[in-house]
Formats: structure tokens, C-alpha cells, sequence
């Protein structure tokens, strides 16, 4: 029996999934952002708030990848 690891890759299909369900997550957060009943000034901060979210997110996946890739 080899020791090699067995790479996963993702189908085409699961990849579209994903790429999906951000976009329309983050379309449907904009859109409640945007509706939101409240000063321009609010719906900046949390406009602001929600992209450093996401930006954290993926930076800190790529962080626990890397790791697991390392180990």
C-alpha cells in the first residue's frame, strides 16, 4: 500500500455551488444594507464592516489550509 496522500479536488459543479451561494449572499446583504432604515452614515459603517468580515474569512481559511497543507 503507498503512503502517498490522495489530493482532493472539488468538481466543477461543487466550485460553481460555492462561487454561487457567496455571490448571493453577498448580494442579499447588500440589498438589506442598502433597504436599511437608517442614516447613509450606518449603512457605511456596516457596509465597511461586513467586507473586512469577508476579507477576514478568507484569509483566515487560507491561513488553516496552508497550515494543513504544511503538516
Amino acid at each position: 500500500m503507498s503512503d502517498t496522500p490522495v489530493k482532493q479536488q472539488s468538481t466543477a459543479a461543487f466550485y460553481g455551488q460555492a462561487v454561487a451561494s457567496f455571490a448571493v449572499a453577498m448580494a442579499a446583504t447588500a440589498i438589506g444594507i442598502a433597504r436599511l432604515d437608517a442614516s447613509a452614515w450606518v449603512r457605511g459603517f456596516l457596509a465597511i464592516a461586513v467586507l473586512y468580515l469577508v476579507t477576514s474569512a478568507f484569509t483566515l481559511a487560507k491561513v488553516i489550509r496552508d497550515r494543513q497543507e504544511a503538516g
